[in-house]
């Protein structure tokens, strides 16, 4: 009896995982605070392209979201005190960086990425 009951929490942890997994958490059209479904599957995409649609570079490098990087750009020299942030993504002193980022991306994923939102 110990045997069935061990194996049927198995499988509804399991059924409750892949439901979280297929299903998302609130990334439907209905939840609270959600865009349209069209909208955050789109977010949720570039979330797992590994980009940083804020920033406009991958979320993996993003110095600005990432504390620990941004300490690292810094004892690189690689900083912009000015506009805080690495020099290397300062598309203020150096916009040609933006295009450098965004050529990787095409490269990629086949298509320009979202446009920075700040």
């Amino acid at each position: 009896m110990k045997i069935v009951s061990v194996v049927r929490g198995t499988f509804l942890l399991l059924a409750a995982v892949m439901c979280l997994a297929f299903g998302g958490c609130g990334s439907g059209e209905g939840a609270a605070g959600s865009k349209s479904g069209a909208q955050t599957d789109a977010a949720t995409d570039f979330v797992q392209r590994d980009w940083c649609v804020e920033h406009g570079v991958p979320e993996s490098k993003c110095g600005r979201c990432n504390a620990k990087l941004a300490a690292e750009f810094q004892k690189k020299g690689d900083w912009c005190a000015e506009h805080n942030r690495p020099e290397s993504q300062c598309f203020i002193c150096s916009p040609d960086a933006e295009a450098k980022f965004a050529a990787v991306y095409e490269v990629k994923f086949g298509e320009m990425p979202p446009k920075s939102t700040e």
